[in-house]
């Protein structure tokens, strides 16, 4: 069950998640570092001051990621270790630490996906109205000209926002992401617009100042419907769930508001009236902003509802088995989701795809025997990929798949609870143990997919791998 020639596999990480050294190397403070200082924001009062303590541990990582065999490691750049205010002066020492890091990756034959914005907006910026001002669009692309000059020879696949509908819904509607505010619809729309034409500037930028071609991406989010079943009716009841005009009950998690304009150059007004008649006033001018032709979608998936026609006519979700298998997170584990994330985004936006997050938290600890056994996250895997070799096998144009997470990390507002890693790190000594689902990875990685499950038990490499070992 192989993929095509020159798929790309690889693992994601994000720089509040894993750098650590908040303030260290000239770096400033973003709305992350500001969020995990309010008692009860974060659990446990914890924050990514330290993290993994990527920043001086990187060439570490890098050797770890070189062992997994990855082809890729998609990392996001800080922006305020870049530009401590958001604007102004270059930190030459934090210029120094990303060319550290990509050159080791280079060396390593691993080649580079860089994102630019993964949610820690400099905090500087944000007490002059963060994504609410307009001047954001060009304080973004004042960012990405500074990242293009530095790192473009040797950085060619770019991605420029990762999931809007997190940093602006939990972090702007809810309140439960930094930086924690909890704004009316007509202001979350307006937000919502300058962080989408921010993604035009950037490409733009890039597209001119590039000293290489560059590959560029954008990363919503995949929240979809899965039909019940591949009946005709369940099929298009699960393309409505996933692109018709929502209900309110969904809130900010709508596909289109975030990919129609990007792509199709379509501002979904009828969506924004579900909640609010106060929606912003978005120019032809600022539609063609959004819409600056882009090469790749990056597809987040990690679970979906299941989705039927009702009686109603309207899409209705079916119930979960009770005792259903469920993530770490709580989260309905769903492997045909992936299949179906692929199908629908490309039938609508005809777009080549990469998985640019997949993978759960799981109940990991370093055993007696000094290793991490998880099969849960290696079954996990084994399903979604299957899924996923599916719609490659049908001729959809996958181009890749990142492993959320390289490392177990800080999980925002969940703190050090969930570990979503390949790679095991005690949080107190730093220690980095490869996870058996590392292993198992890489051996996915050599075969370029999966042995057909009646041939081979996807745990067999473990096992045979731990008594080499143990002789």
């Amino acid at each position: 069950m192989k993929f095509k020639d020159n798929f790309v596999w690889g693992a994601a990480t994000a720089a509040y998640q894993i750098e650590g050294a908040a303030q260290r190397g000239g770096r400033g403070a973003s709305v992350w570092d500001m969020f995990s200082r309010w008692p009860g924001a974060v659990l446990g009062g914890q924050s990514g001051e330290v993290a993994c303590d990527h920043y001086h541990r990187y060439r570490e990582d890098v050797a770890i990621m070189r062992e997994l065999e990855l082809h890729a490691y998609r990392f996001s750049f800080s922006w305020s270790r870049i530009l401590p205010s958001g604007q102004g002066p270059v930190n030459h020492e934090g210029v120094e630490f990303y060319d550290r890091l990509i050159d080791s990756l280079l060396e390593s034959g691993i080649t580079p996906y860089a994102t630019l914005f993964h949610w820690d907006f400099p905090h500087e910026l944000f007490l002059r109205g963060g994504w609410l001002n307009r001047d954001s669009v060009e304080w973004f692309g004042e960012y990405s000209e500074v990242l293009a000059e530095k790192f473009s020879d040797r950085i060619q696949n770019w991605w420029t926002l990762n999931e809007p509908p997190c940093f602006l819904g939990l972090g702007h509607v809810d309140g439960i992401h930094a930086p924690g505010l909890k704004l009316d619809w007509p202001e979350f729309f307006i937000a919502t617009k300058h962080a989408l034409m921010a993604h035009g500037r950037a490409v733009q930028v890039l597209r001119a100042k590039a000293k290489t071609p560059p590959v560029i991406g954008y990363v919503p989010i995949s929240h979809i419907g899965i039909p019940a079943d591949e009946s005709p009716e369940n099929i298009q009841a699960a393309r409505d769930f996933t692109f018709g005009v929502p209900d309110a009950s969904r809130k900010f998690w709508f596909a289109r508001l975030y990919l129609d304009p990007v792509v199709l150059g379509e501002w979904p007004e009828e969506c924004v009236r579900v909640f609010t008649e106060l929606g912003p006033s978005v120019t032809k001018d600022d539609l063609e902003l959004m819409s600056q032709p882009i090469d790749m979608l990056g597809l987040n998936f990690y679970s979906a509802p299941t989705i039927r026609r009702g009686e109603s006519g309207k899409p209705e979700e079916v119930t979960g088995k009770p005792g259903g298998p469920r993530t770490g997170f709580d989260w309905p584990i769903t492997p045909e989701g992936l299949y179906w994330s692929v199908h629908f985004h490309h039938e609508r936006y005809g777009l080549p795809i990469m998985i640019a997050e997949n993978g759960l938290s799981s109940l990991d600890w370093v055993s007696e025997d000094g290793a991490v056994h998880d099969p849960q996250r290696i079954d996990f895997t084994s399903r979604y990929l299957r899924s996923l070799h599916r719609a490659d096998a049908e001729g959809y144009p996958i181009e890749g798949y990142f492993h959320w997470s390289l490392l177990d990390n800080f999980e925002w507002a969940e703190g050090y609870r969930h570990r979503f890693g390949l790679v095991h790190v005690d949080f107190e000594t730093q220690k980095r143990t490869i996870k058996d689902s590392g292993r198992w990875y890489r051996n996915v990685i050599r075969r370029n997919g999966l042995e057909h499950p009646h041939r081979l038990d996807p745990f067999a490499v473990i096992e045979a791998e731990s008594s080499r070992r143990a002789v």
